[in-house]
């Protein structure tokens, strides 16, 4: 199975500097390589400490110079805040410097701060992400992007330099409400499940939507990748520590980031799911739906981490995972020991549990998708 290394870049209560956070992760990511991880993955956010992630592209070139066969990964690119023919030129071009090692991400964003740092209406985000995801994908493919829509209107432009490969098998979206999984099953693109719902509602959403992709596109759908944090011990009191304390703070900068508990969002055209998340948050309490989210995370021994990794990716039919051991303000020492026991005795076991295939490449019984390198 492929495992990738998520990393935050989180620098959260002012604990330690931006710099400081930017040495200790990169890192990280170098060592990600040799380690036995087959991914990094950084996500986009901006204009707060909750990730200090605000130029994806960028750090993944820096990384593809340091590394030699490891895959890239942006988890996502939020397409509403971009020029959709410079996302086009900054995947070609990573795709270059590392030798086809790119995967690409794409998602509609969340955060309200975000949006109204990029003068963009959160109102127009669903139908932006649709323009901008269509002429992109087909960028990606053919060399050239051209659209008319509501939003986005582009003459005919080529991309250079040209794509180096496909992108299809490889292109994957944070899709966490029905619709957006509905898109991404037109557009032909691969899910990243972020644990935010009970599994049991993953799993079923998960079903529909590849019974919607096998429909529209008459092949079946890639295999998911699993998002999670993962914090792992020897100890199991350390474990427990870890679920209490630093799970806990990244819950909390979870929802203070995404203001989850915002009713405000059911008045935002394509935002009524998390209107009816905040609606639920009320009812119940904010701390107990930290927990809830905390707990749909991973802790506990190296053995329990495996059991419910590997629990994880049987229900979710998933192909690959995507791990974040750095979160919720972690001091580096404690974050690299949990980087260590992962590497050391949890990743080789998932690496050895067979899932038929790898990102980008052909799973068994799926008729048609294009092989890429790297």
């Amino acid at each position: 199975m492929h495992v990738g290394l998520g990393l935050t870049m989180q620098s959260l209560d002012g604990k330690v500097s931006d710099a400081e956070v930017y040495a200790r992760e990169l890192a990280l990511a170098v060592r990600a390589e040799e380690a036995g991880f087959e991914s990094v993955w950084f996500s986009e956010h901006h204009f707060q400490d909750y990730q200090l992630t605000a130029q994806t592209p960028m750090v993944l070139s820096w990384l593809a110079g340091q590394t030699k066969h490891i895959k890239l990964g942006q988890m996502v690119t939020v397409l509403p805040w971009h020029d959709p023919i410079r996302v086009a030129e900054s995947y070609s071009v990573l795709d270059h410097l590392s030798g086809g090692r790119a995967i690409a991400g794409l998602g509609r964003g969340l955060g309200r701060r975000e949006f109204h740092g990029f003068r963009v209406e959160m109102g127009e985000s669903r139908q932006r992400f649709a323009e901008y995801s269509e002429a992109i994908l087909e960028a990606l493919e053919t060399g050239f992007i051209e659209y008319n829509g509501e939003y986005y209107h582009q003459p005919r432009t080529e991309i250079r330099p040209r794509p180096l490969a496909s992108f299809r098998g490889r292109t994957f979206a944070a899709a966490v409400s029905p619709a957006s999984m509905e898109l991404m099953a037109r557009l032909g693109v691969g899910i990243l499940v972020i644990a935010q719902k009970p599994w049991d509602t993953a799993v079923a959403e998960l079903n529909q939507y590849r019974e919607r992709y096998f429909e529209l596109n008459n092949f079946e759908a890639p295999k998911p990748i699993l998002v999670l944090v993962v914090g792992v011990s020897h100890d199991p009191s350390q474990a427990r520590r870890m679920r209490e304390v630093y799970l806990q703070r990244w819950a909390r900068s979870t929802v203070e980031c995404y203001e989850f508990d915002n009713p405000g969002f059911a008045d935002i055209p394509g935002y009524e799911y998390y209107g009816a998340l905040a609606a639920n948050i009320a009812k119940h309490g904010l701390e107990r739906f930290n927990g809830f989210l905390a707990d749909l995370q991973v802790w506990g021994t190296p053995e329990e981490v495996t059991e419910k990794l590997i629990d994880y990716t049987k229900r979710c039919d998933a192909g690959g995972l995507v791990i974040d051991v750095t979160f919720g303000g972690m001091p580096y020492d404690e974050a690299e020991a949990n980087f260590e026991v992962f590497a050391a005795e949890v990743l080789p076991e998932l690496k050895r549990y067979d899932v038929g295939g790898d990102i980008g490449v052909t799973y068994q019984a799926t008729p048609q998708t294009l092989s890429v390198g790297g």
